[in-house]
């Protein structure tokens, strides 16, 4: 009896003890569930950072040009009046088809007082150089002879060049593109009546910055857009054909000549266009989508979500380089393999879950 007390007390306190550990056991479970219900869990769409080819850009805004030999602007070759107009705005003409034709009878009349002029001249010429050979009159009549029949001969060159020029006529084969030529109005050497130009020879004019014109070469790659911004109408891929020297003194830019040898429609003369110049590839670039990014805490800096093999989102600042307008060149913070979040980051919170993420490729 003395030996079975000690043994039934030993018991209870085993027991009791048995007891008090399930309720901290169960204590800390509830805790660690009650913190896992406490950790925010949200669905987004993740990628996987790749190490890819990534190529610099430049942008620049321009216009769509004529290409030089392929374009011509004709005037009236004095004070005249039109006569006839043989074509209008829009339609093809040939090389050497007429165009507008001046009143004629001012310049075949000037033609003919100059050939007269001339011969006169030239006779004037001759009869000096007989009598100052013969020592009739001074060597300087001779020489004052020779000038006249100089000027009547440039007189003459001149007229006749006029009334060639009396009809206008296309030097080129393409399309008339501006027509200023009325019936009956009077007309003058400043003023440009007829633009021709040829549709298949336009070229797009760019300006660009003196530091970023550094960068472009001739042979340059550019995608081109319709408008003044990125995302018009894409009208194709061009190349550089050249690259000015100077800086133009007025916009303070450097011009750049693109030739577009296959536009995907049309191009239209004076046209407002968007180029974006490929400058520099780099073949083993740190590339994530643009969704992904998230401004920083101080202005001007960047993060994204890493998500670990938890289905933890972690924020990470990171370094940008170049972009396009689906794709990011990561300098610093990241790496090739690591899985991100892309939509869904903004709004995200640190440490956050993320159900299910699906990595895709960018």
């Amino acid at each position: 009896m003395m030996n079975a007390l000690p043994a039934a007390r030993l018991h209870r306190r085993f027991a009791l003890a048995s007891l008090m550990l399930s309720t901290v056991l169960a204590g800390c479970k509830k805790d660690a569930a009650a913190d896992e219900a406490a950790t925010p869990v949200v669905t987004a769409k993740t990628a996987v950072v790749t190490v890819e080819p990534f190529t610099h850009t430049t942008s620049a805004i321009g216009v769509v040009v004529a290409r030089p030999g392929r374009y011509a602007a004709l005037s009236a070759p004095g004070p005249t009046r039109v006569a006839k107009v043989y074509v209008a705005q829009g339609q093809r003409v040939g090389a050497g088809q007429p165009l507008v034709e001046f009143d004629q009878a001012p310049f075949v009349s000037a033609a003919n007082a100059a050939q007269t002029a001339l011969r006169a001249a030239e006779r004037n010429y001759e009869r000096a150089q007989r009598l100052a050979n013969e020592g009739i009159v001074p060597r300087k009549d001779a020489e004052t002879a020779a000038a006249d029949l100089a000027k009547a001969r440039n007189d003459a060159v001149t007229a006749q060049r006029a009334l060639q020029l009396s009809v206008l006529r296309s030097p080129v084969s393409g399309v008339v593109t501006r027509l200023a030529a009325v019936l009956g109005a009077a007309a003058d050497a400043a003023q440009v009546l007829v633009e021709i130009a040829d549709p298949s020879a336009f070229d797009v004019a760019l300006s660009i910055g003196p530091t970023e014109a550094g960068a472009v070469h001739q042979g340059s790659k550019v995608a081109l857009t319709a408008g003044e911004k990125a995302g018009g109408e894409s009208l194709g891929t061009g190349t550089v054909t050249s690259v000015g020297v100077a800086l133009d003194t007025a916009s303070r830019s450097v011009p750049i000549r693109v030739n577009v040898t296959t536009p995907s429609r049309a191009l239209r003369l004076g046209e407002s266009v968007y180029g974006n110049i490929a400058v520099e590839t780099r073949p083993n670039a740190v590339v994530i989508p643009v969704e992904a990014l998230v401004p920083g805490e101080e202005p001007g800096s960047y993060k994204v979500f890493v998500v670990d093999k938890d289905g933890t989102a972690r924020a990470r600042v990171v370094t940008i380089g170049d972009r396009t307008e689906t794709k990011v060149e990561i300098l610093e913070g990241l790496k090739g393999g690591e899985t991100i979040v892309t939509q869904g980051a903004y709004g995200l919170s640190d440490s956050a879950k993320v159900a299910r993420p699906v990595p895709v490729k960018p």
